[in-house]
């Protein structure tokens, strides 16, 4: 899918303060000959809530999955991205009625649902990756009655790198064929196995070759194995051409409130300055060492604060290409 934002003229970055509008900001141009001050001022990029950052709350029987677009407001979040194993396992069209009811109550706008345990889109077996790829339908149709514009998969198989790839390609890309009929988008995580090698999935995106593929790069989730690390940063470089969200993982911060495992505003500068996403990033708070609420606030905190760092660097520079939530440049898929 192409960027509706491509093409337009963002190689000057006006100078204003963002502390004068408590955000980093965008700005949108005048008409040739109007003063040079933006007329309408857009974020550098919207944060969302991604429901995992409350699973010990939703695995507990404290917070009920119908109530998280509440909890994401309280948060002051507008957009949630939901995981389907929070969902109950008998939900129906009613319930999709209820949920959307809550979220226009709210005033919190779905995002995508995080899709796990559906069977594998690479199975080896050719009967049940077909049968993987159907019981991910639902979702797809799920996803487009609460205006999503993606659902989250995996791209888990078995076999050599080889295989594996041409496997996943082909369950994906029978996905993405499904999806394309519900203007909906197909977005795969780095998420554990050789999923978290950047340069192994961003290959496999392109073999789909499919404009409804995209990908969400997960700061954290790089651990191939026990034993094996891809760079993070190397990692999230590789998929950010196919990106149509981002995940900001968080675990540990320090006591100025930084994450400890992630150089926030060097990822940051990846993501936005260099390829010029500018929709949401998703709060995924996984650490133990605080509350879930404050994990999340933390997080919030943080982002926010590099925000308004990017936003300074940027008044002096240009900023190319923008995309956003659901989008992928030409050259990524």
């Amino acid at each position: 899918m192409t960027d509706s934002c491509h093409g337009t003229d963002r190689r000057r970055f006006l100078g204003f303060s963002a502390a004068a509008f408590g955000a980093a900001l965008l700005p949108t141009w005048p008409r040739r000959g109007a003063a040079a001050v933006p007329i309408v001022a857009e974020p550098l990029f919207s944060i969302s809530l991604a429901e995992w950052s409350l699973h010990r709350a939703l695995r507990a029987g404290e917070l009920d999955h119908l109530d998280f677009p509440k909890q994401a407001r309280g948060f002051g979040l507008g957009a949630c991205e939901y995981v389907n194993t929070f969902w109950p396992a008998t939900w129906d069209a009613d319930y999709l009625r209820e949920l959307h009811k809550r979220c226009d109550g709210e005033e919190v706008k779905s995002l995508l649902i995080m899709c796990d345990g559906l069977g594998a889109l690479g199975d080896p077996l050719a009967k049940a990756r077909q049968q993987a790829v159907t019981n991910h339908h639902r979702w797809v149709e799920a996803a487009k009655t609460l205006g999503c514009h993606s659902i989250r998969v995996n791209a888990q198989s078995a076999g050599t790198p080889e295989e594996q790839q041409k496997l996943a390609a082909d369950g994906l890309r029978s996905l993405c064929e499904f999806a394309d009929g519900h203007d909906l988008n197909v977005i795969v995580e780095n998420h554990g196995g050789l999923s978290s090698n950047g340069k192994w999935l961003s290959e496999t995106l392109r073999l789909v070759a499919h404009e409804r593929i995209g990908s969400l790069p997960d700061f954290g989730n790089f651990r191939i194995d026990k034993d094996t690390d891809y760079d993070r940063y190397q990692g999230t470089d590789e998929l950010m051409p196919f990106a149509r969200g981002v995940s900001a993982k968080s675990h540990d911060f320090d006591q100025d409130g930084n994450e400890t495992h992630t150089d926030y505003h060097r990822m940051l500068g990846i993501v936005v300055t260099r390829h010029g996403y500018h929709g949401h990033l998703g709060i995924e708070y996984e650490g133990d060492k605080l509350s879930e609420h404050d994990g999340v606030v933390a997080t919030k905190r943080l982002l926010e604060r590099v925000r308004d760092e990017l936003t300074a660097e940027l008044q002096h520079g240009g900023l190319h290409g923008a995309k956003r939530d659901g989008e992928t440049k030409k050259d990524g898929g």
